[in-house]
């Protein structure tokens, strides 16, 4: 379920041993000290001649031309000495290749990324290889895309392809080397050109965070030595139909093209399965050296035409069904290593085989009749409740932590993640899949992908060379994702939308791929000629603005879909803070609110966290220490992040300008940041966590900033009944001033919505600042929802006349400084941890928290930290719940699920904290 960040690690003795890690090595503690360079550093892959196989290098070793005097032939020859050279892993930039051997400092603490010189990356970078061949009978490609940002290419001394050819982190490259490659070793090379992501077609970071010195220059995606024999395989896909709304039955489409890559013809056996149950095959007639496309549809090939399918659901709607497709072509007198260009014999063999997973699921997103997109699958509208998707920093891969971030994406309640950009591995997509994500993948903005838009904006100035680049890019990608059913849509455009020809080159990118589901020309409320308008809008905001905006429907409130939107900062953990920052920069975070802040943001625009700061003083208090100020952080994080999912909610079964999607941004950073994650970058949960995670819940109670309304929230597919709510307000001394209770109340299913009852617009003795607490129970008297609020009798005045593209100024703020003149709270906790006998490396530990005060005072937003004997916070974890809120007396039993292995032999603990809980630590053996 989990894994941790692998931290950075010192060069091994043996380089070998140390290339088989650095697929997996992401940021996690300060680089080891720089060591010596191997004397040789040698990345070999044995290769198998299977026909079908597609072998992946293991790693290159990499240096700067500038430390290369020697020709690219020498360089690129089997044999050639890397003496001095770095390891770098299969998919590496140069910088986390020299970040890894400790060459550089950890760019993720403090400011050490400015420790490292930008000059060494103006130049091109080699990146090379070996491989081994026992047979050289086989055909051989080279099959590769995400080279950042081009690339001089040979192989054994020859080049076989330009820069020029190979540019664009996102085009798809098979290089036929057949007739180069040799038994024993073979090279190949890479001269990789420096990235610009303002003139290359390739990634880039904008205001996300500070940017990597080296731009990613690398080989981010894995490079392939495919074998094959005389009949290629290629561009093997599964279209599906589903029957709406009755869901019982789908038909499929099985296409895919046979390439004859010898000089006579052939007749080739096009043969296919798709689990245990459904069986094809096919002649197929090949003049030398011809491509046919082959399709077996449900006409020719009833087996298609499935009877109750097993259909893909999003998490939270039903089960995540895949099915799997295996395609192979045979031709008589070929085995596998055969000669490709031997003619063909007696016998037959495999000459080329494809395998991958695909769903059964309909996606549709029409614009309503307000013309904003509102998705359904499967028949089922839905809301999407998203956030943004960052990789790492310097694009390290490690398949543990990206499952861990979409375990916690599923945790939250999310069931979309946006890419804008950064378009991820195919594992990432296999991922989604699995664990039900829906995503919105698409270009990135504010770089050369912004291109020629349609409209008076400006973007990048595109030349001719520039459009091959982006169509072939989109068939590339299109190709990839089009049969994984967690993709939703490809957005062409982000800020703004193409203009005509290259939105041109995108859409017949697309339809000669069968994209299978809505093409959207942006993520802002734009429009391109063919795809029209997006449905779409991104208003912001990206700064602060308190819990009360959302639920305005103008700017970025509740209505509509929202691609990209969020309150701005999210300050971590103190655990986390303590680990990315120094004690002099620690001090300036709650002292100096003007000080600007590196691990914020490069953006002149969110250079400090003065609008934050000032609002965080003007409503909770001025902080009186790191502590107090984290602690605050955690308040406004916590019923901000709230609010915004609860608006958009709330809002979805308007009659009147519903709201139908939000993107919160970002659910990550790639980086160690003070702004835009729900998530930071150790795993460690926060205010702005747990906010979310209570909003999206599948049953819900929840509080109205704008008319006071309670409703009730179901997310469930079912409708449910008998439920009761009961609110109360209480003063910040537990004093009750208020308490209803309303019983019987029914909700739909989908995200219908109740109101439960409208609390009054005032009450005698209700102090400025006062607490709500929100209980809805089930027909048997269970809780099945808990939501406490801290609210003022004083709102939050927002000068919308004054609103910009990141934010609305207040005028005027909430009084929430009566929370400092709440009492302690005394609260125990007993706790003991189990290891399941079907799953022992995964532990869980269960808790149980009381208010054992004596007065009324509530114990505010317990915090409850699974932590080994070092007080170090043990991460990845799932809680069932936390942050919790009690009054005297009052218990709640949470648990907390994570991997036995990353307590490192040590009994568990459950460190305890809270606005006015006593911090205190106890044992959870």
């Amino acid at each position: 379920m989990f894994a941790s960040p692998v931290r950075v690690v010192r060069r091994e003795t043996s380089v070998l041993a140390l290339l088989g890690l650095l697929g997996a090595l992401v940021a996690g503690a300060p680089a080891a000290a720089p060591s010596p360079r191997a004397p040789h550093v040698r990345a070999v892959t044995a290769v198998p001649a299977a026909a079908g196989s597609a072998t992946p290098l293991s790693g290159y070793a990499i240096r700067s031309t500038a430390e290369v005097s020697d020709a690219a032939a020498l360089v690129s020859a089997p044999g050639y000495r890397t003496t001095g050279w770095h390891p770098a892993g299969p998919r590496s930039t140069v910088l986390a290749a020299l970040v890894a051997d400790g060459t550089h400092p950890d760019p993720f603490y403090s400011t050490d990324q400015q420790r490292i010189p930008a000059a060494d990356f103006t130049v091109p970078w080699w990146f090379r290889a070996e491989f081994t061949v026992a047979d050289t009978s086989a055909r051989t490609y080279l099959d590769f895309s995400g080279v950042v940002s081009a690339a001089d290419v040979f192989v054994n001394g020859k080049q076989v392809a330009t820069a020029s050819a190979v540019a664009g982190a996102y085009t798809h490259h098979e290089l036929d080397v057949t007739e180069l490659v040799r038994d024993g070793a073979n090279a190949v090379a890479f001269r990789i050109k420096p990235n610009d992501p303002r003139k290359n077609l390739t990634m880039g970071w904008l205001d996300w965070l500070q940017p990597p010195p080296d731009e990613n220059m690398g080989i981010v995606r894995d490079v392939l030595v495919r074998r094959g024999g005389p009949v290629a395989l290629r561009d093997a896909h599964v279209l599906t139909s589903l029957a709406l709304p009755s869901l019982a039955s789908a038909d499929l489409t099985v296409k895919a093209k046979v390439r004859n890559e010898s000089a006579e013809a052939v007749t080739a056996a096009v043969s296919g399965s798709i689990g245990s149950g459904i069986a094809f095959r096919r002649d197929v007639p090949l003049r030398a050296h011809e491509t046919k496309t082959v399709a077996f549809t449900p006409a020719d090939t009833p087996q298609l035409h499935l009877d109750r399918p097993r259909v893909w659901w999003p998490a939270g709607m039903g089960a995540q069904e895949l099915y799997e497709l295996d395609l192979a072509v045979t031709v008589p007198g070929s085995d596998a290593g055969a000669d490709a260009g031997a003619g063909v014999g007696a016998g037959a063999g495999v000459s080329d085989r494809a395998r991958h997973g695909f769903g059964i699921r309909s996606v549709q997103a029409p614009l309503n009749k307000d013309g904003a997109r509102q998705y359904s699958v499967n028949g089922r509208p839905l809301l999407i409740r998203g956030a943004g998707w960052s990789p790492d920093e310097l694009l390290r891969w490690d398949p543990a932590y990206t499952e861990d971030r979409l375990a916690y994406a599923r945790d939250l309640g999310l069931n979309t993640l946006r890419l804008e950009g950064h378009l991820e591995q195919d594992e990432f997509f296999d991922l989604a899949d699995r664990y039900g994500i829906l995503t919105l993948p698409g270009w990135q903005c504010c770089t050369k992908w912004e291109g020629e838009v349609n409209g008076t904006e400006a973007g990048e100035s595109w030349t001719q060379s520039d459009h091959p680049v982006a169509k072939a890019s989109m068939a590339a990608e299109a190709a990839r994702l089009r049969d994984h059913p967690s993709v939703i849509s490809f957005l062409i455009g982000s800020d703004f939308a193409p203009d005509a020809e290259i939105e041109r080159g995108y859409v017949d990118a697309l339809k000669a791929a069968d994209w299978p589901t809505p093409v959207i020309p942006a993520a802002a409320a734009k429009s391109a000629p063919l795809t029209g308008a997006s449905g779409m809008r991104m208003p912001g905001p990206y700064e602060w603005v308190p819990p009360g905006y959302w639920y305005d429907k103008r700017e970025g409130g509740a209505t509509g879909f929202n691609s990209e939107t969020s309150a701005g900062p999210d300050i971590p953990t103190l655990d986390t803070l303590r680990r990315m920052m120094s004690p002099a920069e620690l001090t300036s975070l709650w002292k100096d609110p003007a000080a600007p802040q590196y691990h914020r943001s490069p953006s002149r625009t969110y250079a400090t966290l003065k609008l934050y700061d000032d609002a965080l003083s003007a409503r909770y208090g001025a902080p009186r220490s790191l502590e107090d100020y984290v602690a605050e952080a955690q308040l406004a994080q916590y019923e901000n992040v709230r609010a915004q999912y609860e608006a958009y909610a709330r809002n979805a079964t308007d009659a009147s300008k519903p709201s139908t999607g939000v993107i919160y941004w970002m659910f990550n950073s790639g980086w160690t940041s003070l702004h835009w994650q729900l998530v930071d970058r150790y795993l460690d949960q926060n205010g702005a966590y747990f906010g979310a995670k209570k909003a999206n819940e599948p049953l819900h109670i929840q509080y109205s900033y704008d008319d006071r309304t309670v409703a009730v929230l179901n997310r469930r597919t079912a409708a449910v009944s008998g439920l009761t709510a009961r609110v109360s307000l209480f003063n910040t001394d537990g004093t009750q001033k208020y308490d209803r209770t309303v019983t019987g109340l029914a909700v739909g299913g989908d995200g219908a919505k109740a109101i439960a009852l409208t609390l009054p617009a005032s009450l005698d003795g209700l102090s400025a600042t006062h607490l709500a607490r929100l209980v809805l129970t089930d027909a048997a008297g269970r809780e099945v929802s808990r939501n406490v609020y801290w609210l003022s009798t004083r709102r939050d005045v927002l000068d919308y006349d004054e609103s910009d593209w990141y934010h609305t100024p207040a005028t005027a703020y909430a009084d929430l400084t009566g929370l400092r003149s709440m009492a302690q709270a005394a609260v125990s906790a007993t706790a003991a941890t189990s290891v399941s006998a079907d799953a022992p490396s995964t532990s869980t530990t269960v808790v149980t928290v009381r208010n054992t005060g004596t007065g009324d005072t509530p114990a505010l937003l317990t915090d409850l930290h699974l932590v080994d004997g070092k007080d170090t916070p043990v991460l990845p974890v799932q809680w069932s719940d936390n942050q919790i809120s009690l009054w005297p007396g009052e218990s709640a039993t949470l648990t907390a699920t994570y991997r036995t292995a990353d307590l490192h032999g040590s009994a568990p603990r459950i460190r305890i904290s809270g606005w006015n809980t006593p911090r205190a630590t106890v044992p959870a053996s």
